[in-house]
């Protein structure tokens, strides 16, 4: 594929060269100069995002004009910030986090444009492996611990909402059907602390779950994604002001999520898991088809950008459940669908 790109841009290149007297046809270097430079802080490196991941890897970026540096910040309290400090310009984290700042009643408040993800795509690691494994068998063991992230932040949320609507209560005691879900380690500091003692259980990303079961570290019993149902669990988002004065950048970054999404909807785990061996040098080919296929067996991945006003209220359900929302959010105030609605009706895409 990369080599039609490169034969296309060639041929290209000569017709413009051989017509430029003619036709004022722009050179490669002029077209370069056209390309627009954004930078989106992720929440995590994980091939959770793999559409994303995708997009970058088949230059569906590229084609909109657009050159994307990705860092990752670990954790969505650091990519909204970065985010209203226009440190970013669009960033990849759960909504809640703009549900958050919308309560703060700031003038430049975060709005969601790109759903990413419609479940929770976490992993619960155990020390050791427990066949044919249910929930319930947690409230069989004695005051079971969780290492389950920052209070607030959704991995957390969503894993007491599954808890939770699951039978099992959220405490400290000994008592049946009680776990407790330690909320004091922060995300990226999650799995070291497993290693060193902490917890009976954890809750981790991939690859670095699939790392943990290679190493002998932890076992894999389950995935949250599997039991949450769907929730708009990531999604691209940008300022009020930054939309307004780039609409045209929000247009385009769309078109290429949603080629990306389209693509992993439709092929296989093996056709994505090369497509982001780039950004995961350190995981096997083979470990990365694992890993896609476990996350396209849970239909981890959203088949469009379009963040619906459902998602949102079952998104608040979560945070409400978990005692971390004081306000609901306004639908039409944290989210803007339009760009969504233009990519799905405009771009034409043959995702094979």
């Amino acid at each position: 594929m990369k080599s039609m790109k490169k034969t296309k841009k060639l041929v290209a290149g000569l017709l413009c060269t051989a017509m430029v007297l003619f036709t004022g046809c722009s050179t490669a270097e002029n077209s370069e100069q056209e390309v627009q430079k954004i930078t989106v802080g992720e929440v995590a490196h994980s091939i959770f995002y793999a559409p994303g991941y995708a997009a970058m890897s088949l230059g569906y970026f590229e084609e909109e004009g657009l050159e994307v540096d990705l860092i990752n910040l670990q954790g969505a309290d650091k990519v909204m910030s970065a985010l209203i400090s226009d440190e970013i310009q669009v960033g990849l984290m759960g909504p809640e986090a703009s549900v958050y700042v919308a309560n703060q009643k700031l003038e430049d408040y975060a709005i969601n444009f790109a759903q990413l993800t419609q479940r929770d795509g976490s992993f619960l690691v155990g020390r050791e492996p427990m066949e044919n494994f249910s929930l319930e068998q947690l409230s069989q063991l004695e005051r079971a611990e969780i290492i389950g992230g920052r209070a607030g932040g959704m991995p957390e949320m969503t894993l007491e909402y599954v808890l939770k609507t699951n039978g099992l209560d959220i405490g400290v005691d000994n008592s049946s059907k009680t776990v407790n879900v330690r909320t004091d380690i922060q995300f990226a500091a999650m799995g070291g602390s497993f290693v060193s003692g902490e917890g009976d259980f954890v809750t981790l990303f991939e690859p670095t779950a699939t790392q943990f079961e290679r190493e002998g570290k932890g076992y894999i019993l389950t995935a949250i994604g599997a039991h949450s149902g769907n929730i708009p669990f990531t999604a691209y988002s940008a300022t009020k002001s930054y939309m307004e004065a780039n609409p045209d950048v929000i247009q385009k970054f769309t078109n290429a999520v949603y080629k990306g999404q389209l693509f992993v909807a439709q092929n296989s785990a093996e056709d994505i898991a090369p497509l982001l061996q780039p950004y995961f040098e350190d995981i096997s080919l083979e470990d990365m088809v694992t890993v896609v296929q476990r996350y396209k067996d849970i239909e981890a991945w959203d088949t469009t950008p379009v963040l619906e006003p459902e998602a949102l209220e079952k998104l608040m359900d979560v945070m409400a459940l978990a005692g971390q929302l004081e306000q609901r959010a306004d639908y039409d105030t944290i989210v803007n669908t339009e760009f969504a609605q233009r990519a799905v009706e405009t771009v034409t895409f043959d995702a094979k």
